[in-house]
């Protein structure tokens, strides 16, 4: 009777340590990914409740509230949001503006719309550069998803182009399978921020001027699954405060597609698909890089032990382009995929085409653009067909974990770019 007893505790003994076993194997688990970096997939499924309805019609000055799904609204003089305050929007809603106007957003600005009713941003006159973007310099947050902003860019009081939207403030900054077309300087100009920049369309944007993403002064985030086309200057530019070196700018830049990027500048500064520089460190990897004046540029004052890249495809259509600024200058493509005047160097995984047809991305539907003035129509689809060699050979792994088996921002596993 004793016995048993005995064996009865040892089993019971037994199965506690099995348990406390299992319970410290599962916690270990947990905090190891916890640990790796996930890969940011968030397909906007929030809906927008009617809380503080804006009446269809006329609006300007200060504002706040919601526009409503399948309202129109007329914006007669500039926006202005205040600190506290927030300008929501359910899907399907249309802006229209007039006047050169801008949105000032000093509190939140939320654009929460759908695929199947994305939200709508363009001007009464519908031609670039005819309204003023949205100036958020003290925002508190922006969110901009499943929405149209269309001929950004409109002249300031001097003169000037104006953004298509500026942030210069650590905020959470998250725009994701948006379009942005025809604005007039930097699309995006995001200064400390923490940004999530996925999956949007950036078409023929940038005057004569202006990047699509010029992130810099400590902003840190990821730029993945967006395709940008025709701009002015660079795709992507990173770089940290020249005055104030810390904290550093680091982005991961990857899994977009790049094409036609950088000519309008000429080549007094000629524009890139990436370039890093100024203490900035980028994670450079999977894209696709076609027809770009300059492809992936790590200036000398770039984090040049930090900064990471590799798996990236580069192609070109042609071999020679002239110069937009001085057409009697003609430009060999590719040497300009890792251009002599940067320390990029070619990686062993790199795609690199010698040569018309080599490394020929395989798009859908491309019209073989190389340089194009501001405005310029995308009718492409930059998808890519069966067979394209840029399947399969992205690196899954990089910088904790990110990435993708395929290069470019449209993908086999639907993480890609939805438009």
């Amino acid at each position: 009777m004793q016995v048993s007893v005995i064996h009865a505790k040892k089993k019971i003994n037994m199965k506690k340590n099995y348990i406390y076993i299992l319970l410290a194997g599962c916690l270990l688990t947990t905090l190891l990914n916890a640990c790796k970096k996930q890969e940011i997939t968030t397909f906007n499924k929030v809906s927008i409740p009617t809380s503080s309805p804006i009446a269809p019609g006329n609006i300007s000055g200060f504002v706040k509230g919601t526009l409503l799904t399948g309202q129109t609204y007329t914006v007669t003089g500039d926006i202005t949001v205040k600190k506290g305050d927030t300008l929501a929007s359910q899907p399907g809603a249309i802006v229209i503006v007039k006047n050169n106007s801008q949105f000032n957003i000093q509190g939140v600005l939320q654009l929460l719309g759908s695929k199947d009713q994305p939200i709508s941003f363009n001007s009464d006159l519908n031609k670039p550069g005819t309204w003023g973007g949205f100036q958020a310099d003290s925002a508190q947050a922006i969110t901009i998803k499943w929405t149209h902003v269309d001929n950004t860019g409109g002249p300031d009081a001097s003169g000037s182009a104006r953004r298509t939207l500026i942030v210069n403030k650590a905020i959470p900054v998250d725009i994701e399978d948006s379009w942005f077309t025809n604005g007039q300087d930097d699309l995006m100009g995001l200064f400390q921020a923490k940004i999530t920049i996925l999956r949007n369309t950036i078409s023929s944007s940038g005057s004569t001027d202006g990047e699509g993403m010029n992130i810099k002064s400590g902003a840190t985030g990821v730029v993945a699954y967006n395709v940008i086309f025709s701009q002015a200057g660079s795709g992507v530019k990173l770089e940290t405060s020249p005055s104030v070196p810390f904290p550093q700018t680091e982005v991961d830049v990857y899994n977009n597609t790049f094409v036609s990027n950088g000519w309008r500048r000429g080549s007094a500064e000629p524009g890139r698909a990436v370039s890093v520089g100024v203490n900035a460190i980028g994670h450079i990897y999977n894209n696709i890089i076609v027809n770009c004046y300059h492809g992936i540029e790590i200036f000398n004052d770039a984090d040049l032990v930090k900064t990471t890249y590799g798996n990236n495809l580069f192609y070109a259509t042609v071999d020679t382009y002239a110069d937009l600024k001085i057409p009697t200058q003609q430009i060999n493509i590719r040497d300009n995929f890792y251009p002599a005047s940067g320390m990029g160097k070619p990686q062993s995984t790199d795609l690199i085409s010698t040569k018309v047809g080599v490394f020929d991305p395989m798009f859908v539907k491309f019209d073989g653009t190389v340089a194009a003035p501001n405005g310029y129509p995308n009718t492409n689809d930059f998808t890519l067909q069966n067979g394209s060699p840029g399947y399969g050979r992205g690196n899954t792994n990089f910088h904790n974990g990110l990435g993708n088996q395929d290069m470019g921002a449209y993908t086999t596993d639907g993480k890609g770019n939805q438009h």
